[in-house]
């Protein structure tokens, strides 16, 4: 592979997602395409970015789960603590985009809901190689990051973006880049601790980012 771009929070946002791939020259044949979770909630099209995050991981894209993508397979299992927590996070954008009927949260009585549930249970949560850890939220740490608990890589904040000091660089999304650059600037983060926070807020009015890894080379679209 040539180029290693990486992608993540896309929330929902298919038009800027395809438009995103598009600005990048995405080439199945030579690019290694990393996506870092958070393709529903808030946005217009959530089940159209999961139809489309599917196709693309059958081409050879490796995609992780996030945190929101962890909260629809919990609700789909009948976690009874889920629901409450879903609805704080927009999940009503995604009900409704496979039955737009749905004025609550239920689970819509859909093949495609179910084939979803079901993609998302297979991703992976983190991704390494000898240089990089490709993960939603980041990393414990303390902990090795194959010991450490799931929930913990697509939740965590804090504790990650200042306590890290690892020799390999996590590529992260989750925390907007605003929180760490100030408001308005939606660029990636470089943080001196050898963290790469992608997320641009694209759902929140900012942008979605690629990053392509071998040169730090950034496209968006706002």
């Amino acid at each position: 592979m040539k180029r290693t771009l990486v992608i993540s929070d896309i929330h929902g946002e298919l038009d800027k997602f395809d438009q995103l791939l598009e600005r990048a020259g995405y080439d199945v044949k030579t690019d290694q395409l990393i996506l870092l979770g958070d393709y529903i909630d808030r946005g217009p099209d959530p089940r159209g970015v999961l139809t489309r995050v599917m196709e693309l991981k059958e081409q050879g894209a490796i995609v992780l789960r996030g945190n929101h993508d962890e909260m629809m397979v919990a609700v789909a299992d009948q976690d009874p603590d889920a629901w409450e927590r879903w609805e704080k996070n927009g999940a009503i954008h995604t009900l409704k985009s496979y039955d737009s009927s749905i004025e609550k949260m239920e689970i819509p009585d859909s093949d495609t809901f179910r084939q979803h549930v079901s993609f998302i249970k297979k991703m992976d949560y983190y991704y390494q190689t000898d240089d990089y850890i490709f993960v939603h939220a980041g990393v414990d740490p303390d902990i090795p990051v194959e010991e450490t608990d799931p929930l913990i890589l697509i939740w965590i904040r804090e504790p990650f973006h200042h306590g890290y000091h690892g020799e390999k660089t996590v590529v992260f999304g989750h925390t907007p880049t605003a929180y760490f650059h100030g408001k308005g600037n939606h660029g990636v983060y470089y943080g001196k601790n050898n963290i790469i926070g992608i997320d641009g807020g694209a759902v929140y009015g900012g942008q979605l980012n690629c990053l392509e890894l071998e040169t730090n080379h950034v496209y968006s679209v706002q």
